[in-house]
């Protein structure tokens, strides 16, 4: 089961000129956490998510690496996760 760690607090705008709610999620395989971004659009819209972008020590880990990335970052996710 995954867990929200981290939601950021400015929205990421698509191509397609919509803003995207971005959260990272974070769920714990063996011995490692897996870490990956989660886009919301409007209601009704497809939830789309990226596939795992980072793999850390620990849950706190995956949330600090979460909380340095950089607005051209989450917008090449949102791509990637399209």
């Amino acid at each position: 089961m995954a867990d929200v760690v981290h939601e950021f607090s400015t929205p990421t705008r698509g191509r397609d000129n919509r803003e995207y709610k971005v959260r990272a999620l974070a769920e714990q395989r063996g011995h490692v956490w897996i870490g990956w971004l989660e886009f919301s659009g409007r209601p009704g819209d497809r939830l789309r998510r990226t596939g795992e972008e980072t793999s850390q020590p620990s849950r706190e880990a995956v949330a600090y690496w979460a909380t340095g990335l950089e607005p051209i970052y989450l917008e090449g996710a949102l791509e990637r996760a399209q």
